[in-house]
């Protein structure tokens, strides 16, 4: 694509390749194979996730190499490094959890911190699992380099084999993680057997990718073709189609001809795109994690765009995309019904999408949407006229009980759920109520409160997943609700309230809560409110004995809960891009 000399006499790669002052470097790059042209060229990161962690992230190392060659073609230099994950799934259910929301901030900092230390121009990220991919886009707009966003793709449903002894409702299902542990939860209760359960856990995840339902990583994945970073469609195929190696080369061709162009990651990433990919969100019935994480984007651009301005989005958007936890269907089958390009069409033909919008392509997402051909099939995608609800699949709360807000998600909840009223029953960490849950140690009709599960009370926001499915498998998803200053993940269903805000550990209403005290959660009102008077809301204030020791008093996670700010802003480690005196690109 470029011809002749690069000029790299505005690019950051100038410092460690041009000049003889830079012989030293040079060395460096020719031991590794380099030749005297692909030292000239601009260098562009090729950043993966790839680990044995979990099957989200295994085949990104395959994609990397497809990138490469796509760079390769347009006349750059690709430099492939490696960041971290940590895996949801596996961490979820114990104290690893708490590593997960501060690892987006770890892949964040170590991809921001590889690409200034090397002078890399341009930025290609793959990413497959939960936090790294907001974890990889915060650094694309945090660096502000020519950016193209990969997702690794989701995992093949998984089917049990014909003729398995397992229940009904499993055998004739596509299956994801989340029916493990919902299938956990019916193991506990005593109606499914040991060796049903062998059976589905040999099962529901049949390949690489990441968990298939809408959860938090194909809903990130969304966000990256609505936000403008990834190509359109790219995030739809599934991790072991051979189409992901074609996304892959395209994508490595279009970061440079954005380089070429001079197009910014926040070029890309506005206030107008931010509300695009909250549409998304809203209209595919999302993981509540997107409240959290497009706050986190939008600050390392410099824009405020906080959990209520994401739930303004959801409230006036129609749910018309049936997808898992709360619908029917599963990453594929949004993929093989047209993906994100058909969905944001129909956002359009609502007036519901901003078209002038910039994308990976170089291109606006109104001239992208002109080359889409295909319509909702009116069973995966349903037309935007004739939605499943006329609301987002996620609704913001506030109330006396979480004045900075909370967040919940109501897809597949029919508008007789969609209220609760009901005694607290408080417990003090995810571990506690986990246990009265597996004990039935809990009443039909109650508000289930866990506290001190907040970015810095935790510290590290878990989510709570192992106790909502085992709810959802004991049969009482719907007969209790619960609420938490933490997160829920985007495999949840039932009444579940997170990111309650402030969070106990600051002094949060949620943690002067006691044991009976009413709480009433509507999400059609958009009201979280406990029934305590002022005076005595304040009486308990003063007699409340301050934040709940932890057991990490050293380390990355101590270091995290010095630091985390609001939730509702977030959870962001770092005052972001209206605090910056330098641009990287322009050093």
């Amino acid at each position: 694509m470029l011809k002749g000399k690069p000029d790299k006499s505005r690019l950051p790669s100038r410092h460690v390749t041009e000049g003889p002052a830079r012989a030293p470097h040079r060395s460096y790059y020719y031991a590794m194979g380099l030749t005297e042209g692909e030292i000239a060229q601009p260098f562009v990161g090729v950043a993966t996730c790839w680990n044995e962690a979990a099957p989200c992230n295994i085949a990104l190392s395959r994609q990397a190499q497809a990138v490469k060659l796509g760079v390769k073609a347009a006349s750059g230099t690709p430099r492939e490094f490696t960041t971290i994950t940590v895996t949801d799934g596996i961490a979820m259910g114990h104290e690893g959890m708490r590593s997960s929301l501060a690892s987006r901030e770890a892949i964040a900092d170590t991809v921001e911190l590889t690409m200034r230390g090397h002078g890399y121009d341009a930025l290609v990220g793959l990413a497959g699992c939960d936090k790294s991919l907001p974890g990889m886009m915060m650094a694309m707009v945090r660096l502000n380099v020519p950016s193209v966003f990969i997702y690794g793709g989701s995992i093949l449903p998984g089917k049990v084999p014909a003729g398995s002894d397992v229940p009904e409702d499993f055998a004739t299902r596509d299956l994801t993680v989340q029916d493990m542990f919902e299938a956990v939860g019916r193991h506990q209760n005593g109606t499914l057997s040991d060796a049903a359960l062998a059976i589905l856990e040999r099962s529901a995840c049949p390949s690489a990718g990441a968990c298939g339902g809408q959860f938090t990583a194909n809903t990130m994945a969304c966000v990256s073709e609505a936000i403008g970073l990834a190509l359109m469609n790219s995030s739809g195929a599934p991790a072991p189609y051979e189409s992901r190696d074609q996304y892959a080369t395209a994508s490595g061709d279009a970061v440079m001809h954005l380089l070429e162009q001079d197009i910014r990651a926040r070029d890309v990433v506005t206030r107008k795109s931010l509300e695009n990919a909250a549409r998304v969100v809203a209209c595919t019935g999302g993981s509540t994690n997107a409240g959290l994480h497009l706050p986190a984007i939008a600050h390392e651009a410099g824009i405020d765009f906080t959990l209520q301005d994401v739930c303004e989005i959801f409230r006036d958007t129609p749910y018309f995309v049936d997808l898992k936890p709360g619908g029917q269907f599963v990453a594929k089958d949004l993929y093989d019904a047209g993906g994100i390009p058909v969905v944001m069409k129909e956002l359009r033909r609502a007036g519901l999408i901003h078209e002038d919008c910039m994308t990976a392509s170089g291109r606006a997402i109104g001239e992208e949407l002109d080359r889409v051909d295909r319509s909702p099939d009116g069973r995966v995608i349903h037309p935007v006229d004739t939605p499943i609800t006329k609301t987002g699949g996620v609704v913001g709360l506030t109330g006396n009980l979480a004045p900075e807000g909370a967040i919940v998600k109501v897809a597949g909840m029919a508008a007789e759920e969609q209220s609760f009223t009901g005694p607290a029953r408080v417990f003090e960490s995810e571990e506690e109520a986990f246990e009265a849950v597996k004990s039935r140690a809990y009443e039909e009709g109650e508000v289930l409160v866990i506290r001190n599960e907040g970015p810095a009370g935790g510290p590290g926001m878990r989510e709570m997943l192992a106790t909502t499915a085992a709810l959802s498998g004991q049969g009482m998803g719907k007969k209790v609700a619960l609420i938490t200053d933490g997160r829920f993940s985007g495999a949840t269903r039932g009444f579940c309230v997170g990111h309650v805000g402030p969070e106990a550990a600051q002094g949060g209403p949620i943690a002067l809560v006691a044991d009976g005290d009413v709480i009433t959660l509507d999400a059609v009102k958009g009201e979280i409110s406990v029934d305590i008077a002022e005076d005595e809301m304040e009486r308990r204030r003063a007699a409340w004995s301050g934040a709940r020791p932890t057991n990490y008093a050293s380390g990355a996670l101590w270091k995290y809960a010095q630091l985390v700010g609001a939730t509702y802003l977030g959870a962001v480690t770092h005052p972001g891009a209206r605090e910056e005196t330098h641009v990287y690109m322009d050093l």
